[in-house]
């Protein structure tokens, strides 16, 4: 949908200074441009960083699990030497229990690497799994106060996540019904009357240049075959606008066939620019919410904290560096696994690891 650009009302008499509603009008215009760019840049920047993500980072991904995988086996082998002290071959098989368990949370449809775990934690994945999952259920009860109610299909950490996630969004858009009708059972002030009115107005006048539209671009009363075919492409446009609430871009489409100029919108009087201008606010935090939920989104899936800056046109440096990463930890667990095939290292190696744990 195109942006309005050009969009911008002066006053019809020359020298005069634009009216206070012509100056909001003015700004809300500049400022969802400003809003639906960054949205526009978000949403490209996602889409080359998720394209990206699995064409050059998704590869070393699965290098890493190999090599983690390799050296989880490699320690077990290790593990079943005679030489070793009980205390070395308890702190051996704890490592190969957790690597193995990294492991599954990760791909749990691997046989080898459940049979591995089980031999050194002595219960089946599965079964270790459920258990921490009810502690860390109960855990979460008792700190958030949500009931979880029915746990059925919840297999890991980021399914039990999703459950709390859900059951507080439950319980907040509950209270906040509840408050909402409250709210209507006491008498309104006069503000919220006013308020009221205002965005009944806005959303009036909205429906009233969608009407004013419609009359001019129904293709039904076009004969032309051509002039249907172009008409149909506007109409279209006009509906998602208004689906969409979009004042702007209906303003917009006024324009483009010519229907009012921006000196009629102008002089549509203090009262009615107004109303267009609550609609205008209206997109503007529509806009501002969507942008929002897109970084958070984007944020939970790229594992980023929640503050902090993100530009969105330097994902690919988020790219290089994560593959940076990916690279090193394989170079480091190759080169493990090297060393662990020399009995005198594998024992240096140990003490160095038992010092640290």
């Amino acid at each position: 949908m195109p942006v309005p650009r050009a969009l911008q009302l002066s006053p019809s008499e020359a020298g005069s200074t634009p009216t206070p509603q012509q100056k909001r009008f003015n700004t809300l215009v500049r400022q969802i441009e400003r809003a639906r760019l960054s949205l526009g840049v978000w949403q490209e920047s996602i889409a080359a960083y998720r394209q990206a993500y699995r064409k050059e980072v998704e590869p070393l991904h699965d290098a890493v699990f190999a090599a983690k995988r390799a050296w989880a086996f490699t320690l077990d082998t290790l593990s079943d030497r005679p030489d070793w002290s009980r205390a070395e071959s308890t702190l051996l098989g704890e490592l190969v229990c957790r690597i193995a368990g990294d492991l599954l949370r990760e791909k749990n449809d691997d046989p080898a690497l459940q049979a591995l775990f089980t031999r050194h934690n002595g219960a089946d994945f599965e079964t270790e799994q459920q258990r921490q999952l009810q502690a860390t259920l109960e855990m979460m009860q008792d700190v958030t106060g949500v009931d979880l109610g029915d746990t059925a299909g919840i297999r890991n950490e980021d399914d039990l996540a999703e459950l709390l996630h859900r059951k507080m969004r439950e319980d907040q858009a509950a209270e906040a019904a509840r408050q909402a009708a409250r709210s209507a059972r006491q008498r309104k002030s006069p503000a919220r009357k006013k308020r009221e009115a205002e965005e009944q107005q806005a959303t009036q006048s909205v429906r009233e240049i969608f009407r004013r539209l419609a009359s001019v671009l129904h293709p039904d009363r076009e004969a032309d075959p051509v002039r249907r075919e172009a008409k149909t492409a506007l109409m279209q446009r006009a509906n998602q606008a208004y689906a969409a609430n979009d004042l702007l871009a209906l303003l917009q489409l006024q324009l483009e066939i010519a229907q009012v100029d921006a000196g009629q919108i102008a002089d549509a009087g203090e009262e009615k620019l107004r109303y267009y201008n609550q609609a205008l606010a209206e997109q503007l935090e529509q806009l501002k919410q969507e942008l929002a939920r897109l970084e958070t989104g984007f944020r939970l899936d790229a594992g980023m904290p929640p503050d902090g800056l993100v530009n969105p046109a330097k994902l690919g440096d988020l790219i290089k560096r994560i593959k940076r990463e990916l690279r090193e930890h394989l170079a480091h667990l190759q080169q493990e696994v090297r060393l662990l095939a020399d009995p005198a290292a594998a024992r240096r190696w140990l003490k160095r690891y038992r010092r640290a744990a």
